[in-house]
């Protein structure tokens, strides 16, 4: 982790920065296939309770990491999916790694077993953020979805915890 840098649990009060570093990805068009910001209500609805991580330098939001569930399903109770963003200017500093490592602990903690990652397939930067932590490619989800009228490839990754469920 960059010295200069802590990792925190995310609250409502840090939303309006992690909202602007959504819309940072939102607007690189490799990020997400989301085209408009949610609002608080909307987003904490979507996203779990736990595992929710800020990265902070100093009181400035440079990062943050959170996990939506996959499935309602009980059986998939441990299974997540990752989403991790940092701000323009403090990209390929080590926040991308730092949030991921400490997501995944933060995971294991509660219980999750697997992580898994869609990443839109020219994303070459979040392959390999997610490589680095652990994660490995599954499969590729051809033309999944449409952004600006394009159709999508996804990458699909997963990481496989050895602490819980193992």
């Amino acid at each position: 982790m960059p010295s200069s840098m802590n990792i925190t649990p995310m609250s409502e009060a840090h939303w309006a920065a992690v909202r602007e570093i959504y819309a940072q990805g939102i607007a690189t068009r490799n990020a997400t296939f989301e085209t408009a910001l949610p609002d608080w209500a909307e987003w904490d609805a979507r996203h779990l309770s736990m595992c929710r991580l800020v990265a902070l330098r100093g009181d400035e939001v440079v990062g943050w990491a959170a996990l939506s569930a996959v499935s309602s399903r009980e059986v998939y109770r441990g299974v997540a999916e990752v989403s991790v963003y940092v701000a323009d200017g403090a990209q390929g500093k080590g926040i991308g790694s730092a949030l991921l490592s400490a997501l995944v602990a933060e995971s294991e903690r509660n219980g999750i077993w697997t992580l898994q990652a869609g990443i839109l397939a020219e994303n070459d930067a979040s392959i390999h953020l997610h490589e680095k932590a652990g994660f490995r490619i599954v499969g590729c989800r051809e033309k999944i979805g449409r952004l600006d009228g394009q159709w999508r490839d996804t990458v699909l990754m997963e990481r496989r915890s050895t602490v819980v469920g193992a």
